[in-house]
């Protein structure tokens, strides 16, 4: 599963699994909403090689899930909207959407990388 955040600094993730290449050793923590600290262990790039990559994400110790920082998609050019019951991303100079996420429980998330659009209905929650 993967959130979307907009308290988020930076990207990240603790499923080493998930990277299709990872860098060097990062130094520092990260600092969660409820003051509690991880390790920072390493940067790289998580996505479909193919499709869709998601670079400069750090693997964080003990982190569960992959959080996707909106801030950064902004800064790197990405169209990020929110509606109520979704989220959409558009590839940066273009209205091509890269990802669309549900929103489930005030928080947005989605399960798959996409090239095309993807409709919610095919959501299983």
């Amino acid at each position: 599963m993967w959130y979307f955040d907009s308290g988020c600094s930076k990207h990240m993730t603790g499923d080493k699994s998930k990277f299709v290449n990872i860098n060097f050793k990062q130094e520092g923590h990260v600092t969660y909403g409820d003051n509690n600290k991880r390790k920072i262990l390493r940067r790289g790039t998580i996505g479909d090689k193919n499709n869709f990559l998601v670079h400069d994400v750090l693997y964080v110790d003990g982190l569960k899930h992959i959080i996707l920082s909106i801030s950064e998609l902004c800064d790197k050019g990405y169209q990020v909207t929110f509606k109520p019951n979704s989220c959409e991303i558009c590839l940066p100079n273009s209205k091509e959407i890269m990802l669309i996420g549900k929103r489930i429980n005030n928080v947005y998330l989605f399960r798959y990388l996409l090239s095309y659009i993807y409709w919610l209905s095919s959501f299983n929650t």
